[in-house]
């Protein structure tokens, strides 16, 4: 991590050092201004930063797109992480108790593979790797933004240690409880799906062959996508008070509980992981944008993880603000200015109504049990397997394009 500066004025402030503040600045560090000089970048974190994390079995993953993959290659991030992803080749998709099932896989696309899946630390690991070699990145960590009064050529930022630091352009990469989507009074939607996700790490008697298991069941959506070292990340969709039953189980009573409901495809159920529980639900920013502010992430939109496209759909808010602010720059106009601001929203929003709109639908589709719906569902099902009119835009979406 490189050491704050005694500067005070900078042309970017990225509120949050996590996933998507640290890939945000990396997307602008090579940026330049039209002196030549590269955009000062500052990140503001309120806790410490942990660059050489030890993994274990627990660890939390994420899946990751197609297009992720490539933009993450783009940013030579991919190279220090590859070795430790699995590829997913196979999607498997079933209905539990219905006839409809689907398969999807990555050769008749033309990929390797479809995304791949893995640890969370690894990822900011290897960001951090890459960011470390920019000299016009200042962290302000371990601390926060205390108040935040904007201006009309600039934003005015008072951190928690009273100090004050100036910038054309602030960023909200700080997660659903964003403090800078709080300071530009922005206002959000919410709506409660009545579910919770019971997360954890198992192992299987049978070899996952890099499948990924998406496993529909009366209760909900139960994912299990493949892991190194033979092991599968669960994602177990449930109503909230059964997920907090399943979460205090034995584990003998959750691996017999968990192979009822996902099935023979994996075998025995032979370890469980440290089980998490949270309830889902779908949050969105009523603006994306307002006066020299943009929100990227979790920050403008939390989704449902029946896709696994939240942290992708964020990645694609840092390559498409990257986008606009490399035009900015070409034609020498202000970074935080409202043309800016403006054509960052509008480069947004249809990615962001199609992928909230499909995860939504899905939801509904999939955690209803009224005999038309089911009816629906195994069509759609079956469709997936035999259309491609159907199946190439379907994929095309879930590998980020």
């Amino acid at each position: 991590m490189n050491k704050v500066s005694e500067n005070s004025a900078f042309d970017i402030v990225i509120s949050g050092g996590g996933l998507s503040g640290a890939l945000t600045a990396l997307s602008l560090s090579q940026l330049t201004k039209a002196n030549g000089e590269a955009l000062n970048i500052a990140i503001v974190e309120n806790a410490p930063i942990n660059t050489t994390p030890s993994l274990n079995f627990d660890d939390r993953v994420l899946a990751l797109s197609h297009q992720s993959v490539s933009y993450l290659a783009q940013l030579n991030v991919w190279q220090h992480m590859k070795s430790a992803a699995t590829p997913i080749e196979t999607i498997h998709i079933s209905d539990k108790g219905n006839y409809g099932k689907a398969r999807i896989y990555a050769q008749e696309h033309n990929v390797s593979a479809l995304g791949v899946v893995i640890e969370m630390a690894l990822i900011g690991k290897a960001i951090h790797q890459e960011l470390s070699q920019y000299d016009n990145i200042s962290w302000f960590c371990p601390n926060s933004i205390a108040n935040v009064e904007y201006q009309a050529q600039d934003v005015a930022i008072t951190l928690d240690d009273k100090k004050v630091v100036m910038t054309k352009l602030l960023l909200g990469c700080d997660g659903g409880h964003s403090v800078v989507r709080q300071a530009a009074g922005i206002t959000t939607t919410a709506k409660s799906y009545q579910q919770s996700a019971l997360i954890a790490n198992v192992s299987t008697a049978k070899k996952h062959d890099n499948v990924a298991y998406e496993r529909f069941t009366t209760n909900g959506p139960l994912a299990m996508l493949p892991l190194s070292k033979d092991r599968c990340s669960l994602v177990w969709t449930l109503p909230p008070e059964r997920a907090e039953q399943i979460q205090q189980l034995d584990e003998q009573s959750l691996k017999y509980a968990l192979y009822e409901e996902f099935g023979p495809w994996l075998g025995e159920i032979t370890q469980v992981g440290e089980r998490f529980v949270y309830p889902l639900h779908l949050i969105q920013a009523t603006e994306q944008v307002s006066h020299r502010t943009i929100l990227i992430g979790n920050a403008s939109h939390t989704i449902h993880p029946i896709a696994g496209q939240g942290f992708n759909l964020g990645l694609r808010d840092t390559k498409d603000l990257a986008t606009a602010i490399t035009k900015a720059l070409d034609n020498d106009q202000d970074i935080g200015g409202l043309t800016l601001i403006q054509n960052y929203q509008a480069q947004r929003r249809q990615d962001h109504q199609q992928v909230i709109g499909l995860t939504d639908s899905l939801v509904t589709l999939f955690s209803n049990e009224l005999p038309p719906l089911i009816a629906g569902r195994n069509i759609g099902l079956k469709a997936l397997n035999y259309m491609n009119c159907i199946k190439h835009p379907f994929v095309a979406k879930t590998m980020g394009y």
